[in-house]
């Protein structure tokens, strides 16, 4: 697996996935904010599988390869 999530996609993709979490815990207290589990994951791998189908990176590092 090539990484294709750059830094600042992955700080975004942590803030999201915590804020999702969040709501579980504050707010409508939906279970629809589990989904930010696979999005800190995926953040935490720097690998996200829509990117690959899509052909997406945000790495800088791995576009110039």
């Amino acid at each position: 697996m090539e990484k294709n999530i750059g830094n600042l996609d992955k700080m975004v993709r942590v803030l999201v996935g915590l804020v999702l979490i969040a709501l579980v815990f504050v707010g409508p207290q939906s279970v629809w904010g589990w989904i930010g589990v696979p999005v800190i994951l995926i953040a935490l791998f720097g690998w996200c599988p829509l990117y690959k189908v899509l052909g997406i990176s945000t790495c800088r590092k791995c576009t110039n390869s």
